[in-house]
């Protein structure tokens, strides 16, 4: 995957699957991108970025193409066409585009389909465990001429995306947090005593597992900066890294990149405070508040 700060709505993961069997069912025919275009009357590049989920699946290019590539059973046509449909509705962040960004748009649809979430945060609470008020700090911080209309907006949003949470089957959660991520006062110490209330309350859930990276713990893998990696209950969707800059992200679904980020990720969590430590050294936090 590429620099994603820019470009059109961003694909829903079963737009994505849908694109790899598309190209899988391509390549097990023998046809090159230019022949499949020819197909469709349309140019190569087009037949490329469907594979890529960088454009919508329209319906009669889907059915064309099923029977270009050798699916003759009508029942399978039909159960793709279904699922293409369904991949070309826009997930619920949609009503949110007036202030997320594409780059987080990309991010948001990857959450919402993981059923694993590993994450190294360096400076605050991953945005799924913040409160409001915690999060409209982190939010003002960082959107410092932003009218308080679109904070508002972005913490619903913040807010709703943590709704994975409560579903009937949660993603698992697996966050390191830096040490400075909860010794940093972010808004006002009643701000923070009432986020890291906040962190004790997930430690409990089967689903979360948070780990803490002491400072006496010295360097580490990740001293560079904040990423995530993404896992999927889809056979043939890969793992997604995605590191975050001031102005965007970029996301890599390589096995070569995924695996560096998988392994950074392993390493700090031999380093960091154990899971079963993580509520002490947050409940001790707390007191000194």
């Amino acid at each position: 995957m590429a620099d994603s700060r820019a470009g059109g709505g961003a694909p829903t993961v079963l737009r994505v699957v849908l694109g790899k069997r598309l190209q899988q069912l391509r390549e097990k025919s023998g046809l090159s991108y230019e022949e499949a275009g020819r197909a469709l009357d349309v140019t190569h590049a087009t037949i490329r970025r469907m594979e890529k989920a960088e454009v919508g699946l329209r319906i009669p290019y889907v059915e064309k193409l099923l029977r270009t590539y050798g699916v003759t059973q009508q029942e399978e046509i039909d159960g793709f066409v279904s699922l293409a449909r369904e991949a070309n509705q826009p997930g619920w962040w949609h009503r949110y585009r007036d202030v997320l960004p594409e780059w987080f748009s990309a991010f948001v649809s990857l959450e919402s389909e993981s059923h694993l979430i590993r994450a190294y945060e360096p400076h605050y609470v991953p945005g799924l465990l913040q409160t409001p008020a915690y999060a409209r700090a982190v939010l003002r911080a960082g959107m410092a001429h932003a009218p308080e209309e679109e904070i508002e907006r972005q913490v619903a949003l913040r807010m709703e995306r943590q709704a994975i949470l409560t579903r009937d089957e949660p993603p698992l959660l697996w966050a390191v947090l830096d040490e400075t991520v909860l010794r940093r006062t972010i808004g006002s110490p009643d701000v923070m005593a009432e986020q890291l209330d906040r962190l004790l309350e997930a430690v409990r859930q089967p689903h979360v597992r948070l780990q803490i990276m002491q400072f006496s713990a010295g360097s580490h893998p990740a001293m560079y900066g904040p990423f995530h990696l993404f896992r999927f209950p889809i056979d043939e969707l890969p793992d997604v890294a995605c590191s975050e800059s001031l102005v965007g992200a970029v996301y890599f679904d390589q096995r070569d990149d995924v695996s560096a980020f998988l392994e950074a990720l392993d390493r700090m969590c031999s380093q960091a405070a154990p899971v079963h430590r993580t509520e002490a050294l947050l409940s001790a936090l707390r007191k000194e508040i």
